[in-house]
């Protein structure tokens, strides 16, 4: 048999380590995986077996190279992560390749998740699914009337964009502007006043969506899921215990409440779900319908997440173990020497 061709395209760091997953699987199935990234020092470059710098290309033109690229590569499996909506909209034209695509194909289900206000209205009458007060908001007059509603409800006010990864854009705003000294030499944080937020927005007409909510402050887990045709087979809650340090933990009310978001959105394959708890009780906070930054911790349960989705993307099956549960884990820096210079 002929090792199955796999591309990641642009994405994070921390996917070499689902390289080295997939190719670890337990039955000994042969892999050959390539990469391509932008940046020539990109760490996925120095890890697949073959690796080319990506062009910056966006929308059509960027589908035109990657179909480009599968055609002339005979790739088996496209997993990719940049542009990801817009390379569900062609799932078909890469099948006609012969490349399968590990994505949803419901592209608008997609454009959904991706902007957190639709998100959010498509989730608040769910059951089970508890959502933070929010409001999102496109003036000043508009975000006024927002902050002056949450906090009227005790809250604490924060505010981000609605579309978006991580945490580009979060900000905590503050009741009173701090215009001491030891603000000026302290670290760089996330907080900023209220009057510098409403200054900077009533300069513009109208601006990119913004949802502004309640801060959650208690703890953060990032739930890692594996389903198919709207079945969860499998999900590893990951508590944010402190830095670097999180704990896998079998957390029952997490596990049922991805099981019902599961069967509402049916989105197959990987994908992470982060809550943040507030006085007892977990909050949505985002869905990303791919592999998380941070999967390969869950993967210390026992399940080999990146491998479980390709058998079910190929053979329609997998096999799941049953998650070990009370791990607690961190990670490390480590040197390494970059072979591959472009």
């Amino acid at each position: 048999m002929k090792p199955i061709r796999i591309w990641f395209n642009r994405t994070f760091s921390t996917a070499v380590h689902y390289i080295q997953m997939i190719k670890d699987n337990p039955d000994s199935r042969k892999f050959t995986i390539y990469a391509t990234h932008p940046k020539k020092h990109s760490l996925m470059l120095q890890f697949a077996d073959h690796a080319e710098i990506e062009p910056s290309l966006t929308g059509k033109q960027y589908i035109d190279y990657c179909l480009k690229f599968c055609r002339k590569n005979k790739i088996d499996v496209f997993i990719p992560h940049y542009e990801q909506t817009e390379i569900a909209k062609y799932a078909a034209a890469f099948h006609e390749l012969g490349t399968r695509v590990l994505v949803c194909e419901d592209h608008h289900l997609l454009e959904m998740i991706a902007d957190k206000g639709s998100l959010f209205s498509r989730m608040k009458n769910i059951p089970d699914v508890t959502l933070p007060d929010y409001h999102v908001v496109r003036t000043a007059a508009e975000f006024l009337k927002a902050y002056i509603d949450l906090k009227e409800k005790g809250h604490t006010v924060c505010m981000k964009p609605t579309g978006g990864e991580g945490g580009k854009g979060f900000r905590i705003i503050n009741d009173k502007k701090d215009t001491s000294i030891d603000s000026l030499l302290s670290n760089v944080t996330s907080r900023i006043s209220f009057q510098a937020v409403y200054d900077i927005l009533s300069a513009q007409i109208e601006f990119p969506p913004l949802m502004v909510m309640e801060f959650l402050d208690g703890y953060e887990y990032s739930v890692d899921c594996l389903a198919m045709n709207g079945e969860l087979l499998a999900a590893v809650p990951r508590k944010k215990v402190s830095g670097r340090n999180q704990l896998l933990e079998e957390n029952l009310a997490l596990l049922e409440t991805a099981k019902v978001i599961t069967k509402e959105l049916n989105i197959p394959y990987n994908f992470n779900i982060q809550f943040i708890y507030k006085n007892g009780v977990p909050k949505l906070l985002e869905i990303n319908p791919r592999m998380s930054g941070g999967m390969y911790m869950s993967c210390m349960s026992g399940i080999n997440f990146p491998y479980a989705a390709i058998q079910l993307l190929l053979d329609g099956t997998t096999n799941v173990v049953q998650p070990i549960y009370g791990i607690n884990c961190t990670h490390m820096e480590k040197e390494l020497e970059l072979v591959r210079i472009f």
